[in-house]
């Protein structure tokens, strides 16, 4: 089951009261927002996601909430498009709660785990789309995977690895994770293997296709600015990022911000809160 990171930090930080008009542009299963409705009654919670299997999960958890609720799937980088479909001007409070959940990675069946043996999919969305994984790995150029590697998930063993993914598909096409990771393996050093290292020697490279499949970076530009502009005027937003590259673009577009970071008692009982970063911006 997904644990919702950073919770307590983000209610306390958003500063929440009945009546308010909230925007989740990345629901999921409705973690932060089953507790952000009970703190805003009478008001409306409005949940975005691209994984409609995510939304279906969201509805059920807040079938009960003591606010009006509106789930659309949908990209936030098309927050705009959407709200305006949706007849909305503005909102008084905002989250984005960004990379991949739990549920995602253990439940999707599209790829996302190196621990499981499945197609090489890594899209949020759950219908067919163009770019996929496995079009990546398959058709990219040695120089492009190399950069992707580098640029999304900071792999320090960048060129061998897609040096070795070109000469496995000369043989035959990379289908799996399974396949991928086996490649991956074969790249890397002995101790860059080890059991005892803290991060698996696939943690980068799967991270990083899945940025470059879902355009993850330049979506979260546009998806920021444009939950800045429909922010009401005294509205706060909270970012929660996983990966420095998401932390450089909200830094970059908020540079004044609290910054925040779990407890070692959450890290403890929840290890995806290692990585995580809350950073708070309220609207003048």
């Amino acid at each position: 089951m997904h644990i919702p990171v950073l919770l307590q930090e983000v209610i306390e930080g958003l500063a929440l009261t009945a009546g308010l008009t909230v925007l989740d542009a990345t629901i999921n299963g409705a973690g932060h927002s089953a507790e952000i409705s009970k703190r805003i009654p009478g008001g409306c919670l409005i949940g975005l996601d691209r994984d409609r299997t995510a939304l279906a999960k969201a509805r059920q958890r807040l079938q009960n909430a003591p606010c009006r609720v509106i789930l659309k799937q949908g990209n936030f980088r098309h927050l705009d498009q959407i709200l305006d479909t949706l007849q909305i001007v503005s909102f008084d409070r905002c989250l984005f709660d960004l990379g991949l959940s739990s549920d995602q990675l253990a439940e999707s069946g599209r790829g996302f785990s190196f621990l499981k043996d499945e197609p090489l999919t890594m899209t949020y969305e759950v219908e067919p789309v163009t770019i996929t994984a496995r079009t990546i790995v398959n058709e990219s150029s040695a120089a492009d995977l190399e950069l992707t590697l580098k640029e999304y998930g900071e792999e320090p063993f960048a060129t061998s690895i897609a040096r070795a993914i070109v000469a496995a598909r000369k043989k035959k096409k990379i289908e799996t994770t399974k396949e991928l990771v086996a490649i991956i393996r074969s790249a890397v050093p002995a101790w860059y293997r080890s059991a005892r290292r803290r991060k698996h020697f696939a943690t980068q490279t799967f991270q990083a296709l899945r940025i470059a499949v879902n355009d993850e970076f330049r979506a979260l530009t546009e998806g920021l600015n444009h939950g800045w502009r429909y922010l009401a005027p005294g509205g706060r937003l909270a970012v929660i990022s996983f990966h420095s590259g998401e932390a450089r673009i909200v830094k970059k577009i908020f540079p004044d911000h609290r910054k925040i970071k779990p407890t070692r008692t959450e890290i403890k009982n929840n290890p995806r809160a290692r990585s995580a970063v809350l950073r708070l911006i309220q609207k003048s």
